[in-house]
């Protein structure tokens, strides 16, 4: 499914995109050499991030993987190839080609990151060129002790939130059971297919167990949701012309009946998969730490025993 490269994202707390300020910088998407490769980006200061700073001398490596270039089903081809005339800032047949923050200018045929300059043209890892999309699917209950009452946190008094989280096998870090969208696919069923096939191992399933599994999803992922976070993510799998971008949503099991009987098994991406207490305390690789705080926040769950300068109205 290709998400195995997601071991790599990162997202910055002020990369909530506003309309006012875009004031916005990559940390991730600058680092070097560029991810499975030896490919140095050229070097952007700070400064120069933002395409409205002019800066006539930029001359950025370009480079796009050889797994990208062998033309794989999840890939564009390249912007020059006959017939490939692709259809920006909409939906071009069966791919997402519209950004969840809004219009990116298009430069010489190629989309231009519209969080700034990377040192790097071309698509690296990326299939698309433009926004790349994933779906990062959280999936919460109450932490309850063995008489089923809810556990609340002895510092803040607050009651624990657990997800669903899976250890990945390529950075050995816990994460989101998220993936990529497929073409055609509806976010709604990219978070429930990765959902059941890293957190479930669906895959390996008969028939008759996946079609058991369904129905006991169904109750859930039918149910309101919460999204969390649209948009950009700083990833250092991003260029210049190609970039992550995910939608992050919350599905809450109320009472816990619906997740109990599920059976956490590991899916192809993933090496362990377990119910997680959300804290701050969490090592998450990339930008999930900043998914699950919010989901904390929403619900007004435990994060941290350190309440940090608030406002108290």
């Amino acid at each position: 499914s290709n998400s195995s490269a997601n071991c790599w994202s990162h997202l910055h707390p002020v990369n909530m995109f506003n309309s006012y300020s875009v004031k916005f910088y990559h940390s991730k998407a600058l680092t070097s050499p560029y991810p499975g490769s030896h490919v140095e980006r050229s070097q952007v200061p700070e400064d120069k991030v933002g395409w409205l700073t002019e800066w006539k001398d930029y001359n950025p490596v370009e480079y796009t993987a050889k797994s990208v270039l062998a033309g794989p089903s999840w890939a564009d081809p390249q912007i020059n190839d006959k017939g490939f005339s692709p259809k920006f800032n909409e939906r071009d047949g069966e791919v997402e080609r519209k950004s969840l923050n809004g219009l990116y200018v298009v430069e010489n045929g190629r989309p231009r990151n519209p969080a700034g300059r990377t040192g790097l043209t071309g698509r690296g890892l990326l299939g698309r060129w433009g926004p790349n999309h994933a779906a990062d699917p959280i999936v919460t209950r109450w932490k309850r002790d063995r008489s089923g009452n809810k556990v609340a946190h002895p510092v803040t008094g607050k009651n624990i939130l657990q997800f669903v989280a899976i250890k990945r096998r390529d950075c050995g870090e816990w994460a989101i059971p998220g993936g990529m969208v497929d073409p055609g696919e509806k976010i709604s069923a990219t978070l429930r297919r990765e959902f059941e096939e890293e957190a479930l191992n669906s895959l390996q399933k008969s028939p008759e167990e996946k079609a058991k599994l369904e129905k006991q999803l169904q109750k859930l992922f039918s149910q309101e949701h919460l999204v969390v976070y649209q948009g950009y993510v700083d990833d250092p799998r991003n260029t210049d012309n190609a970039w992550m971008e995910t939608e992050a949503v919350n599905y809450h099991d109320e009472t816990g009946e619906t997740m109990d009987n599920l059976p956490l098994e590991a899916g192809d991406d993933a090496g362990v998969v377990k119910w997680v207490d959300m804290s701050e305390k969490l090592e998450l690789y990339g930008s999930h730490s900043y998914f699950i705080k919010l989901v904390t926040e929403k619900r007004g769950a435990h994060w941290s025993e350190d309440p940090g300068p608030e406002c108290h109205e």
